[in-house]
C-alpha cells in the first residue's frame, strides 16, 4: 500500500512538472518545475525526495524527462535561462541521473536534431558526459546487476550507441565534429572506462559482493569486432598484464571477461590480444586455459592465426606458440599444431599456389613451434610422420623454379633433419643468404624462442596536478544571440515571440541564405511563405528591406520552385494588395541580381556548390599540348587593354518561371483581387515588372515567345483611364529591344503597323505637351506666374524611337 502511495505521488508531481514546462512561459515556473526533477536525482542529506521516490523516478520517468527536455531545446523559456541556470537545470538533468539512459536519449537526440545551435547544445551535454566518466558509471552500474534487468533489445542498442558513437557524431558534425568523440581518442577513453569497472568489480569481490562482467564483455567484444581492437587493447592490455601479475582476483576477473564474450566477436578480441601483450606469460594470465573450454578460441589460436592469416609480425607467432607451450594442459595444443603446420607446410599445392609470404609465415610458424617442443613431446608426437611431411615437404620445395622457396626449403631441411637426428646424419646445402634466410636463421639462435617479459610501469596521474585555465578574460554571453544555421533561424521566425530574437534571426538571415545554399534549397519554399506572410508586429527597425533581401536571396539560391510559389501566390485569394506588390518586387530584384555577371569569387563558390559531385579526376582530362603553347604566348603577349571573360546569364534559362505564370490568370476577376478593375495600381507595377523580364531577356531564347504575349498583354490596356496603367510604353519598347531582328517581321508583322502609328500618336501628343510647356516656361519668368508643372520635360521616347524606327517606315 506504502509503494502504490508513493507511486501515485511521484507520477502527479512528475506529471505537473511536465505540464509546466510544456505549455508555462513564466520563468520562475520553470525553474521550480526543473528544480523538483532535480531533487528526485540528488541523494544527498538535502534532498526531498525519499529513496522509494528517486528509485521510481529513475526507473519510470527519467527518460521521459529527458525526451521531453529534447523535444522543447527551441523553446523561449530556455533562452531565458542564465548560462549558470541552464548548466545547473538543464545540463544537470543529463548528468546525474542512469547514465544508459542519458546516453540513449542523448544519441538520439544527436540523430534527429538539424545542424543548428539546438545540436551543439547537445554535442556539448555529450562531451561533458564523457569527460566527467559517466561511461564508468554505467558500465559499472550494469556489473552491480546479477540478472539483466531491460530487455535484450535495449542493451543491443545501448551496445551499438556506445561502440558506434565517432561514427554517429561523424556522421552528424562531418567537419564539426569534435575532438573527443574521434576515434583516436574515444576508444582510448572508453578503454580506460572499462578498466574502471573492473577494478571496482575486483574490490567488490574481496568484500562480497557478487558482480556480473556480461555487458563489459560485450562491450569489449562490439568495438572489436567494429575494427578497434588496437586502440582499445593498446590500454588494457599492459594494465591488465600488470595487475594480474600477483593478484590471483585480478587473474579470475580477466578469465571470467574472456568467457563472457560472445562467440560472434572472439576472433577480434584474442587477434587484438595477441598483438598487444607483451609476451605468452601475459597472454597466458590475461586468457588462462580459455584454448581448452571455448572451441572458437581454440581454432583461433591453433589454426586461424597460424594456418589462415598470415598478416602478424614474428612476435605474434612467438607469443601464440609460447602460449601453448607453458602450460602443461596446453601443450598437446602445440603438438597438433605442429603436425597441422608441418602438413601444411609440405603440401605441394600450397607451394604452387599460395604466395610467398604467406610460406614464409608458415615457415617461421614451423621453426618456431618445433625449437618449443621438448626432445620429449617430439618423441610422443609420430616421429615417423614427421619425417614423411619433412621428406616429401623438402622435396616439393627443392623441386620449385622459385629461388626463395627452395631456399626456404633447405633451411628447413637442415634444421628438421638436426632436430630429429636420424642414425646421426644431418641435411647440409649451400645456398647464398638474403634477408629471408637470415630471418629463418635468426629464429634458431640460441634464445630466440624464449622472449622475456618486458617490465611495464604505470603512472596514475590525478586532477591536482592540472593546469588550470586562465579564466579572468571570459565574457559572459547574451541571453540572445544571433542564428547560426538557417534551419535555427526559420524556427525563430515560426515559433518565438521573444522580439529580440526575432530581429536578430531576421538580420541574419539573408547572409545565411547566400552563404549555404544547399541549407537554403531544402527549406526555400516554407522560408518564402513564412516570409510573405509576416507581419512588423515588433516594429523592427529596416523591417520591410530584411524581409526583402532574404526573400530576394531565397528566390535567387532556388530559383524555379520559389518562383513557381510566389507567381502562383500573386493571384490567390486573402491576400492584400501590399503582398502582391512586395511579391513583383522580390520577383523583380531577383531577375535583375540572375542577370548580372558573377564575379570571380561568387562564381567559384557556386561551381563548387553545384559540381562538387561531379568534377572529373584530374587525370582524366588531360591538358592538349596546344592549350599549354596558347598559354605560354598568351603570357608573353603585352595588351593594351583587358577583355572581361564571359559569363553565363543566369536569368536567362529561367526567365520563363518568372514571365509566364504571370500572365495566366488577369483576366478572371476574383472577391478580393480585380487587376483589370479596381486594382489598377497594381496593374501599373505588372505591366512594369513584365516589362523588365522582357528586358532582362535580351538574346534569351525564350524572348521571342515572351515578346509575342507581352504585346498581346498590353495591347488590351494601352487606352486604360488610369494613366499609371498607360504608361505600357517601356514594356513595349522592351519588346522591340530584347527580341531578335529576325523575330520581329515573322512573329509580330501584323502588331508592327498598329504599334506604328499608336507610336506616332504618342508622339504628336507629347509635342503638343511640350509646346504648352514653353508657353507656361515664358509666363513663368513674368512676375507672380504660376509655377509650371513638373512633367513638361523631353519624353525619352524620342531617343527610343531610333531604336526601331526602321521597322516603322515598312510599306
Amino acid at each position: 500500500m506504502e509503494s502504490l502511495t508513493t507511486n501515485t505521488d511521484v507520477r502527479l508531481t512528475v506529471t505537473r512538472c511536465f505540464r509546466t514546462l510544456k505549455s508555462s512561459t513564466d520563468s520562475s515556473d520553470i525553474i521550480t518545475a526543473l528544480r523538483t526533477l532535480h531533487s528526485y536525482l540528488d541523494e544527498g542529506p538535502e534532498s526531498t525526495a525519499t529513496s522509494a521516490e528517486r528509485a521510481e523516478f529513475r526507473k519510470t520517468y527519467y527518460s521521459s524527462a529527458l525526451q521531453l527536455l529534447v523535444s522543447n531545446i527551441q523553446a523561449d523559456w530556455l533562452h531565458q535561462l542564465t548560462a549558470a541556470q541552464r548548466t545547473e537545470l538543464w545540463d544537470g538533468l543529463f548528468l546525474a541521473g542512469p547514465p544508459e539512459q542519458a546516453l540513449l536519449v542523448l544519441m538520439d537526440a544527436i540523430g534527429e536534431l538539424r545542424p543548428t545551435s539546438n545540436l551543439d547544445h547537445v554535442v556539448n551535454i555529450t562531451e561533458k558526459f564523457l569527460q566527467r566518466r559517466r561511461l564508468a558509471e554505467l558500465l559499472w552500474s550494469y556489473c552491480l546487476e546479477a540478472a539483466p534487468s531491460d530487455s535484450p533489445q535495449l542493451r543491443e542498442t545501448l551496445l551499438g550507441r556506445i561502440s558506434a558513437l565517432p561514427d554517429i557524431t561523424a556522421n552528424k558534425l562531418q567537419l564539426n565534429n569534435r575532438a573527443l568523440f574521434l576515434p583516436q581518442q574515444y576508444y582510448p577513453l572508453l578503454a580506460t572506462e572499462m578498466l574502471t569497472a573492473l577494478e571496482r568489480t575486483c574490490q567488490a569481490l574481496r568484500a562480497g559482493t557478487d558482480c556480473s562482467l556480461t555487458f563489459v564483455a560485450q562491450t569489449l567484444g562490439k568495438v572489436c569486432i567494429q575494427g578497434h581492437s588496437g586502440s582499445v587493447l593498446a590500454v588494457m592490455a599492459p594494465r591488465l598484464s600488470a595487475c594480474t601479475r600477483s593478484d590471483m582476483v585480478w587473474q579470475r576477473v580477466c578469465w571470467k571477461l574472456l568467457e563472457n564474450v560472445p562467440q560472434r566477436w572472439m576472433e577480434s578480441v584474442l587477434t587484438g590480444l595477441v598483438q598487444a601483450v607483451s609476451g605468452p606469460d601475459a597472454l597466458g594470465r590475461i586468457i588462462g586455459n580459455l584454448v581448452l573450454t571455448n572451441k572458437k578460441a581454440q581454432f583461433v589460436i591453433t589454426h586461424k592465426l597460424l594456418l589462415l592469416q598470415y598478416k602478424y609480425e614474428t612476435r605474434v607467432l612467438r607469443i601464440i606458440l609460447g602460449y601453448l607451450a607453458a602450460d602443461r594442459d596446453r601443450r598437446p595444443l602445440l603438438i597438433q599444431v605442429l603436425r597441422s603446420v608441418s602438413q601444411a607446410w609440405a603440401n605441394s599445392s600450397a607451394v604452387k599456389h599460395t604466395p610467398l609470404e604467406q610460406q614464409l609465415y608458415v615457415s617461421k610458424a614451423l621453426l618456431l613451434s618445433s625449437c618449443t617442443l621438448t626432445v620429449i613431446a617430439w618423441l610422443r608426437a609420430s616421429l615417423s610422420e614427421l619425417l614423411q611431411c619433412m621428406l616429401g615437404g623438402m622435396q616439393t620445395h627443392l623441386d620449385s623454379n622459385v629461388v626463395r622457396i627452395r631456399r626456404m626449403g633447405m633451411v628447413i631441411g637442415e634444421y628438421l633433419s638436426s632436430r630429429m637426428d636420424i642414425n646421426g646424419t644431418k641435411l647440409k646445402f649451400e645456398y647464398d643468404q638474403d634477408e629471408e634466410t637470415r630471418e629463418l636463421l635468426s629464429l634458431l639462435a640460441p634464445g630466440a624462442c624464449d622472449e622475456p617479459e618486458a617490465e611495464l610501469t604505470f603512472y596514475h596521474s590525478s586532477d591536482d596536478e592540472l593546469t588550470p585555465y586562465d579564466m579572468s578574460g571570459d565574457q559572459e554571453i547574451s541571453k540572445a544571440s544571433p542564428p547560426r544555421y538557417l534551419r535555427d533561424c526559420l524556427e525563430i521566425l515560426i515559433s518565438s515571440e521573444d522580439p529580440e530574437r526575432v530581429e536578430l534571426a531576421l538580420q541574419a538571415a539573408e547572409s545565411l541564405v547566400r552563404k549555404n545554399s544547399f541549407a537554403a534549397r531544402e527549406i526555400s519554399v516554407q522560408m518564402s511563405k513564412v516570409l510573405l506572410h509576416m507581419d512588423d508586429k515588433y516594429n523592427i527597425n529596416g523591417f520591410l528591406y530584411l524581409r526583402q533581401a532574404t526573400m530576394v536571396a531565397l528566390t535567387v539560391a532556388d530559383c524555379i520552385p520559389v518562383t513557381h510559389y510566389l507567381t502562383t501566390e500573386f493571384y490567390s485569394l486573402n491576400y492584400s494588395l501590399r503582398q502582391r506588390l512586395d511579391i513583383l518586387e522580390v520577383l523583380a530584384l531577383a531577375a535583375q541580381e540572375l542577370s548580372k555577371p558573377v564575379t570571380e569569387k561568387k562564381a567559384a563558390s557556386i561551381s563548387s556548390a553545384t559540381t562538387a559531385e561531379s568534377t572529373p579526376y584530374p587525370g582524366d582530362n588531360p591538358v592538349h599540348w596546344r592549350n599549354v603553347v596558347e598559354k605560354r604566348i598568351q603570357s608573353k603577349t603585352k595588351r593594351l587593354t583587358k577583355v572581361l571573360p564571359a559569363t553565363p546569364n543566369r536569368y536567362a534559362p529561367v526567365a520563363g518561371h518568372f514571365f509566364f505564370p504571370l500572365l495566366k490568370n488577369y483576366d478572371k476577376p476574383q472577391v478580393t483581387f480585380d487587376l483589370l478593375g479596381s486594382d489598377h495600381l497594381v496593374l501599373g507595377r505588372l505591366i512594369h515588372t513584365l516589362g523588365l523580364f522582357m528586358h532582362l531577356a535580351v538574346n534569351a531564347p525564350i524572348a521571342a515567345q515572351m515578346g509575342c504575349a507581352l504585346l498581346d498583354f498590353v495591347w488590351a490596356v494601352r487606352y486604360h483611364a488610369d494613366q499609371y496603367v498607360r504608361g505600357v510604353l517601356f514594356a513595349v519598347c522592351s519588346v522591340f529591344l530584347s527580341m531578335p531582328s529576325q523575330n520581329l517581321l515573322v512573329d509580330i508583322s501584323d502588331q508592327l503597323f498598329e504599334t506604328r502609328s499608336w507610336l506616332a500618336g504618342i508622339k504628336k501628343k507629347k509635342k503638343k505637351k511640350n509646346l504648352w510647356c514653353d508657353i507656361l516656361m515664358t509666363e513663368k519668368k513674368k512676375p507672380n506666374a504660376a509655377p509650371a508643372p513638373d512633367n513638361c520635360q523631353q519624353s525619352v521616347f524620342t531617343n527610343t524611337q531610333k531604336s526601331f524606327l526602321p521597322y516603322w517606315r515598312i510599306s
